[in-house]
């Protein structure tokens, strides 16, 4: 008996190179070249197309869907996805607000980690609203976004992210206004080319769930089940979902929050040419 077609999640598992993923390609390609996608700031390389579909496991409609809406979001957002390049977040980067672990969690998914306010034994790092603005802390995400999707294994397994909300104030609430807020979930959601895994919010205050509820409604009903508020006493949860790879400020042995922001803000800084060929407004 001849074996069957490759199911997604096989051909998942294949290599860039491998035969049996350039079917799948090359209709993704014919579709865009059809519709007039517009080939810059990226263009159709397999490397490029295949975010897409492994982020939707080899689903070519889903996969045309993720590509369509990754450029009309670009389009419609320029206030961000045109300017990728690291000076453009480097106070908030040097300010510690976000690192990425070196590790991976047990399924394979990076580990992204957010933070609004931190006590060091030398100095205090805070996210001033009035100094960073939500376009100034999305962007952020949106880099580091375009870095790691370039990764197979995440392409694959995926990211999970850790949101530190201590210290987060009613300034920061009102900058997300419902515009905003749609703009976020669109990204969480169909508009790009990775997998959430897992959104885990700890220290939220009261007024975050006011926040949340305006955003919640623009969500798909499979996000919102990925996300774990684990408020206070967040610890052991957390290290449930994360075990052996936090850093010391969340219950880890080995290393700081500072290094793991160091270390991940001199990566953005070595990709500048990367991110600066691909901050390109498309028309």
């Amino acid at each position: 008996m001849r074996p069957g077609p490759a199911t997604g999640l096989q051909l998942n598992a294949l290599p860039d190179h491998s035969p049996l993923l350039q079917p799948g390609l090359a209709e993704l390609r014919r579709l865009a070249r059809e519709a007039g996608v517009p080939l810059m700031p990226q263009p159709f390389t397999d490397a490029f197309l295949l975010r897409f579909l492994r982020a939707r496991d080899f689903d070519l409609d889903l996969a045309w869907r993720l590509l369509k809406n990754y450029y009309k979001w670009r389009i419609e957002f320029p206030e961000l996805s045109a300017d990728l390049h690291p000076r453009s977040i480097l106070g908030l980067l040097k300010a510690g607000y976000h690192g990425v672990l070196g590790s991976r969690d047990p399924t394979g998914s990076r580990v992204l980690i957010y933070r609004i306010d931190t006590i060091y034994s030398t100095h205090i790092i805070y996210i001033d609203p009035k100094v960073f603005t939500v376009y100034d802390v999305f962007r952020v995400s949106l880099i580091t976004s375009e870095l790691i999707v370039r990764e197979v294994e995440t392409q694959r397994n995926g990211v999970k992210a850790i949101f530190d909300l201590e210290g987060w104030e009613y300034s920061h609430a009102f900058q997300i206004t419902p515009f905003v807020a749609k703009k976020i979930a669109a990204v969480l959601t169909d508009s790009f080319p990775l997998k959430v895994r897992g959104i885990h919010l700890i220290n939220e205050p009261a007024i975050f769930h006011a926040v949340f509820s305006m955003i919640k409604p623009f969500l798909t009903e499979k996000i919102k089940q990925r996300i774990h508020m684990h408020g206070n006493n967040y610890k052991e949860n957390l290290l449930q979902h994360f075990p052996d790879i936090l850093p010391l400020e969340y219950g880890g042995e080995e290393f700081s929050m500072e290094d793991v922001c160091q270390e991940w803000t001199n990566f953005i800084m070595k990709s500048e040419d990367y991110l600066s060929s691909i901050s390109e407004t498309i028309q």
